[in-house]
């Protein structure tokens, strides 16, 4: 068992890990930068480590200064949450060199899955279904480029290979816009990830965006628990998600499932990840494979019973997988809504002082926030505040218990994203289940131009 671990991360997940640690009888330090000296879970760690101010870069990204604080803390672990460097290969590596456990996967795992090429070429060699590409990175000669797309079919999509969260990608549906999308795509991969490499994939029309959860020890023992539906999307990124996916029966979680713990067991995989999926007419295509605790946890948490951080924190002290594929049992239905600090017409950011809060309540309801009254939204990270999830016998009683939660959640002195939530649990595309991920952005679209005729 850990018996202290360092906390690298802020907002609700630093409180997730803290409250985590705090059902294991593991002691706690919270890293934090100037700007985040007031968050919850500072106050309630048993020890907190100022990494440096409010820039990120200067502070969550600074490696040297949250493996200090580990150092002058005498940690044994340190938890990256999601976002800043969870999937940084070079801090897990940095980590284990110091003489401390990162828990997560290896440094070798991360690199590999971080590399889009890599992670797809080592999928496919575990058998995992992947969508139609050119099977490595793109080249400088346009007539062997042009010739791929030909041989995939038009549309295509070219990806940068160390892209993630929805950039770097360009889609093609012609021939003669081929080349030029090529080249920018990797001059914005040069100049976001530092690595220019791009693939090419098969651009698929309407895919939803259906991921399995699974867990590892590292020691030849992996279980999935079933999967979920982060279709609703803006820009590529998740607003809304849901488990489990409407429409997939349990022969084809059971058969994905499966696919997805074997790949764990060949890579030494360690610790909880995702493999996300495109999923068109009944078939699976992966994309990526997470590898870190995903925001969308909670609805995985509340289907199966199965607390995902306390097992990163059991695996992560070097016991096996006490939970076997027979034990996790779907039951009942699980959504979850990101609440943003934004305006939900214009989407831009709304920082400032929360002058008033009031949390839903009822029956299935679970608030994962570090919000409070007069807390104030810095301006340097992510628009997220919170996560509202609501758990019912069947996806009906969840979307209802929603609309309940979503109505009585009150934030005053900031813009947030809840008439957006509010809007899409009232839609009878999304209650009918199983959009695609192009739906919610169109939806967004359509209402947009209804207004501009309106006014």
């Amino acid at each position: 068992m850990l018996d202290k671990v360092v906390i690298a991360n802020r907002g609700e997940i630093a409180l997730r890990v803290l409250r985590a640690c705090q059902t294991l009888g593991i002691r706690t330090v919270a890293v934090h930068s100037t700007a985040d000296r007031n968050l919850k879970h500072v106050g309630m760690a048993d020890e907190s480590v100022c990494i440096g101010p409010a820039p990120a870069a200067e502070s969550y990204l600074n490696i040297p200064a949250i493996i200090a604080a580990a150092e002058v803390t005498d940690a044994q672990a340190i938890h990256p949450g999601y976002g800043f460097l969870s999937e940084n290969a070079d801090f897990a590596e940095r980590v284990e060199q110091s003489g401390f456990i990162f828990i997560g996967p290896t440094a070798n795992v991360i690199r590999m899955m971080g590399d889009k090429v890599e992670a797809i070429r080592a999928m496919k060699a575990a058998g995992v279904p992947c969508v139609p590409g050119s099977g490595g990175p793109l080249g400088e000669d346009s007539a062997e480029n042009a010739k791929i797309a030909r041989e995939i079919g038009y549309p295509v999509i070219i990806k940068a290979a160390g892209g993630g969260g929805g950039r770097g990608m360009r889609e093609v549906r012609t021939e003669a816009h081929l080349a030029n999308a090529i080249t920018l795509t990797k001059s914005e991969a040069k100049a976001a990830f530092g690595n220019a490499e791009v693939y090419m994939e098969k651009f698929l029309e309407n895919p939803r965006h259906v991921e399995i959860q699974v867990l590892a020890d590292g020691q030849g023992n992996a279980i999935h628990l079933g999967e979920r539906d982060c279709s609703m999307q803006r820009r590529h990124q998740k607003v809304v998600e849901e488990a489990p996916a409407p429409g997939i029966t349990p022969e084809q979680r059971a058969e994905i499932g499966k696919v997805c713990v074997d790949a764990c067991v060949r890579i030494g995989y360690r610790g909880a990840g995702t493999f996300e999926f495109l999923y068109e007419n009944g078939r699976f295509y992966f994309i990526e494979m997470n590898t870190r605790i995903q925001v969308e946890h909670p609805v995985t948490e509340f289907i199966t019973g199965v607390d995902l951080v306390r097992e990163q924190l059991l695996i992560a002290g070097g016991e096996k997988l006490s939970i076997r594929q027979s034990d996790i049992k779907i039951t009942g239905h699980a959504i979850e809504c990101r609440i943003n600090a934004e305006d939900p017409d214009t989407f831009m950011p709304s920082p400032g002082t929360v002058k008033r809060f009031e949390s839903a309540g009822g029956p299935g309801v679970r608030i994962d926030t570090h919000v409070y009254d007069g807390y104030r939204i810095p301006p340097n990270y992510d628009s997220m505040i919170g996560k509202l999830i609501v758990h019912g016998r069947d996806r009906a009683t969840a979307i209802a218990r929603m609309r309940i939660a979503l109505a009585e959640m009150v934030f005053e002195g900031v813009k947030t994203n809840l008439p957006l939530q509010q809007r899409i649990m009232a839609d009878g595309g999304f209650n009918a289940g199983g959009q695609n991920i192009h739906y919610l952005e169109k939806r967004i679209a359509e209402a947009k131009e209804k207004a501009i005729k309106l006014s």
